[in-house]
């Protein structure tokens, strides 16, 4: 059986990384199934922290701007290749102590129906830069 949802493109994958940097929490939850899962970059486990559900996965993803209020998504570079994907970019914002966050990272993605089911963070680790004068 075929969906009728149409397939996941390089557009859809910008469109969220404009949602992102947008810090517009409806317009990204719009591109997620409803039994999504976010798995982060960090956390306890060896996938990072596993959100599940489009409550856990809303609350994950506006806890990002709450951590880092500038946080941007900048030079994305998209793939599709069916039901997975890849977006490229470079993450910058300022840590609570001032210093500036400036490190490259990927989200792999896996989509079902037309919209995002799983996504899964890969960010660089590097010391913070100094605070901006």
């Amino acid at each position: 059986m075929t969906s009728s949802a149409p397939a996941v493109t390089v557009a859809t994958l910008a469109a969220f990384s404009d949602a992102w940097n947008r810090h517009d929490i409806d317009a990204l939850m719009s591109f997620m199934t409803d039994d999504c899962v976010f798995e982060t970059a960090a956390g306890a486990d060896a996938c990072g922290t596993r959100h599940v559900g489009t409550a856990a996965v809303r609350k994950a993803f506006a806890g990002a701007w709450e951590a880092v209020p500038d946080a941007q998504w900048r030079d994305g570079v998209h793939h599709v290749a069916g039901d997975f994907g890849v977006s490229e970019w470079l993450f910058t914002g300022t840590a609570a102590d001032g210093s500036r966050i400036e490190v490259n990272g990927v989200d792999l993605f896996a989509f079902r129906d037309g919209k995002i089911c799983k996504k899964n963070v890969f960010r660089k680790t590097r010391p913070n830069l100094p605070a901006a004068k």
